[in-house]
């Protein structure tokens, strides 16, 4: 069994619409389950529409008029949309008159995006000769806590999402983003909610892989909208995976392969435009980077603070650490990178709105700077950081150019190496070590990593 996910840009372009469709069909010997996003831009006007109480009759129609014209775009029977559309309605003249929302009404309402996105592509799937139906994750078993907006699976989805969807035909068509409370109301998984809900169904299944279909060919050696000549990356570890999303690569998001970890499951990024193309394969053992510095890709994060926190009463004195980062603690401030000297300890911050009250306490702990506009660069390959020379080698090319650093990390787990720009020498860094570390020259295609 496999999980096939498609992304907004993958269901929500009549072309790209067709070619998903296909490709669940050609893997039909390996019992798919497909998850689902919203058609592309759907979610957005949702959010506008729980927003915006004056625009909600506008985007109401609009919506509802969308999906029926995209259901005659890709020739599947909009009666299909019939009964849900109804309920949209139904809800919308209760909707169009409230000020304000609440978080659960929120929910339900962008729930509705992924819900009509399911139907459509179940019907294309039965159009094919399919026995296909649209499920919603939470009636499958994503049961989740009630923090709506960025609601988290409870330990007991996975059980009820093994025993809902571990049989094989119907093939089901799920929603992403989406999951319930126990007591029956609808939830959003927050930012990267549809990746995540494929990973926590994969890991249920125990699925020989998770496929992750997209509008770009897998995780590149860069930003392509900073270097134009980033290659895709064929072969990646978890480890070397999650440092690249953790630090923006915008095809994955953080918390997808947390699930897919803990299963061992493989996860592959693939291009719903360009099917044959490799893609990037990513597994829990260390992929072979070749011969020269064993770097993967060079990811940059930009909108960062840093925060240091000096006091003579941090030398040789014990529990200052814990004090400073149960400050951060208290006040939900997440912390990327640290560094410490004797007498100060420096954290780079990306979220900033909770940062005000906690600097307030920190004041009475030492003196507090803080430095804004700034960005963090990654170099990611596993070993990369401890072959001899890498840092002098990156150091030294950014120094010749006159890039100043201002924090220098080493990951823990040997997989990254960091520093800190100015914002403004971000771009100019990935590109220098992009060329300089030889992620322009194409590396030979691992045998394993087309797909199987």
């Amino acid at each position: 069994m496999i999980v096939m996910k498609f992304g907004g840009t993958s269901v929500g372009l009549p072309g790209n619409f067709a070619n998903a469709v296909a490709l669940v069909a050609a893997r039909r010997d390996r019992r798919p389950v497909v998850v689902v996003s919203a058609l592309t831009g759907v979610t957005n006007q949702l959010v506008e529409y729980a927003r915006v109480p004056e625009r909600r009759d506008e985007i109401g129609a609009r919506l509802a008029a969308h999906h029926r014209e995209f259901a005659r775009a890709v020739r599947v029977d909009e009666r299909l949309l019939d009964p849900l559309t109804g309920e949209w309605e139904r809800a919308h003249g209760a909707w169009r008159a409230a000020a304000a929302l609440s978080a659960a009404e929120r929910d339900r309402v962008v729930a509705f995006g992924e819900r009509w996105s399911s139907v459509l592509f179940a019907a294309g799937l039965a159009s094919l000769g399919l026995e296909a139906v649209a499920v919603e994750a939470g009636a499958a078993g994503l049961v989740t806590d009630d923090r709506f907006g960025a609601a988290h699976p409870l330990p007991e989805a996975a059980s009820r999402l093994a025993a809902s969807l571990g049989s094989w035909p119907p093939l089901r068509v799920v929603t992403g983003f989406l999951g319930r409370t126990t007591d029956g109301r609808v939830t959003t998984l927050g930012r990267g909610g549809s990746d995540y809900s494929a990973a926590v169904i994969g890991a249920a299944l125990g699925a020989e892989e998770i496929e992750i279909w997209t509008d770009t060919s897998g995780l590149l050696s860069a930003d392509p909208r900073v270097v134009p000549e980033a290659r895709v990356v064929p072969r990646l570890s978890f480890a070397e995976a999650s440092e690249l999303a953790y630090f923006g690569a915008r095809v994955l998001h953080p918390k997808t392969l947390l699930p897919a970890i803990e299963r061992n499951v493989p996860v592959r990024i693939l291009n719903t435009a360009r099917p044959d193309d490799p893609g990037s394969r990513i597994t829990a053992g260390m992929a072979p980077a070749g011969d020269g510095w064993r770097v993967k890709s060079i990811a940059s994060k930009k909108g960062i603070t840093a925060v240091t926190i000096a006091s003579t009463r941090m030398l040789l004195a014990h529990g200052f650490l814990a004090r400073v980062f149960e400050v951060f603690g208290r006040h939900h401030v997440v912390v990327d990178l640290v560094t410490t000297s004797e007498v100060s300890i420096s954290v780079t911050v990306d979220d900033t709105s909770r940062l005000p009250a906690a600097l307030a306490e920190l004041e009475g702990i030492g003196r507090v700077e803080v430095r804004p506009g700034l960005a963090v660069v990654a170099v990611v390959g596993e070993g990369a950081p401890n072959h001899v020379g890498l840092a002098g080698h990156v150091f030294t090319l950014l120094g010749g150019v006159g890039i100043g650093l201002e924090m220098i990390s080493q990951g823990a787990s040997r997989v990254n190496l960091s520093f800190v720009v100015r914002e403004t020498d971000a771009d100019r860094a990935v590109r220098l070590l992009h060329r300089g570390l030889g992620l322009d020259v194409e590396a030979p295609v691992p045998e394993d990593a087309g797909r199987v």
